[in-house]
């Protein structure tokens, strides 16, 4: 892939992490290092020592985190625990934030995206990012899909661009004639999909989703959920959601975060989705899985 610096790299993924095998037993608040697994193979987002402080508050702490390559991750958790936090992490977003600041390391296929001449408007052409509200430009389905595109100076058919981010996105077919027509017109569930093709457009490593369905009916859930795991063929995934049948659905590695009364989020546990959903190694995610807080 292309570096941040427009240079061709080929960055082979840092070896896995060991980690300790010992479970926690008989329902303990386990040890990190019993519930991170993170010997994902071949990772293409690397998080090791991350902080971030809003202001004076700290907001997240000592996250120690490996994405795999073309799956689909889902981050989890109650409230306020840094999921959304964690996530724009990964395409530096938080830094639009006035007083933020953060400390650790990011690697996307090696390369240190959090590095001082890194330009983060160059983090996010590899890391795209689709919002919890459905947030089409005030254009065209055309010009939606193309815009991002457009400014990145892509000098391909851009006709062909479109159609395959729209096809991509499972929407070519419902808008193909239409293309001129307002992204505002379309229904809730087809606006989040257009969100998604313009993410898409720009042809990302990775694709983030703050929670996507949280504002759509069922049926549009489903056709976001399906979407989800055929881009997942092609592109890292990595979604945040309250909703955890919906993480059973579509991840396949689940990250459970917790904050405590002081209110700084923590990663409790990591590891296959089946696993920490039928087996989990803490009690607090067993907790939270179950209903008992959150």
């Amino acid at each position: 892939m292309a570096d941040f610096n427009g240079n061709t790299s080929t960055v082979s993924a840092l070896p896995p992490i060991p980690v300790p095998a010992r479970p926690a037993h008989g329902g303990e608040v386990a040890a990190a290092g019993a519930t991170v697994d993170n010997e994902v193979g071949d990772a293409v987002i690397d998080i090791r020592g991350l902080n971030l402080w809003y202001g004076k508050s700290k907001a997240i702490e000592d996250v120690d985190l490996k994405i795999p390559r073309q799956q689909v991750t889902a981050l989890i958790g109650p409230s306020g625990c840094g999921k959304s936090t964690l996530l724009r992490c990964l395409n530096r977003m938080n830094e639009l934030i006035p007083g933020v600041r953060v400390t650790g390391q990011i690697t996307l296929d090696g390369q240190d995206i959090m590095a001082p001449e890194i330009d983060p408007v160059q983090v996010r052409r590899h890391v795209g990012m689709v919002f919890q509200k459905p947030n089409p430009f005030p254009k065209s389905i055309y010009e939606n899909v193309a815009f991002g595109a457009r400014i990145n100076g892509y000098q391909g058919d851009m006709d062909e661009l479109v159609r395959f981010a729209l096809e991509r996105a499972a929407l070519w077919g419902e808008v193909k004639d239409k293309l001129k027509q307002s992204g505002l017109a379309l229904s809730g569930g087809q606006q989040q999909r257009l969100c998604i093709a313009r993410a898409i457009a720009v042809q990302p490593a990775v694709v983030l989703m703050d929670e996507p369905c949280s504002a759509l009916d069922p049926i549009a859930t489903q056709h976001i959920e399906d979407l989800m795991r055929e881009l997942a063929q092609e592109y890292t995934i990595v979604i945040v959601t309250h909703n955890m049948q919906q993480a059973a659905r579509v991840s396949d590695r689940a990250a459970f975060m917790l904050a405590g009364d002081e209110r700084v989020g923590r990663l409790i546990e990591y590891r296959q989705t089946e696993e920490l959903f039928t087996t989990p190694r803490d009690r607090r995610t067993e907790d939270y899985i179950t209903g008992r807080f959150g």
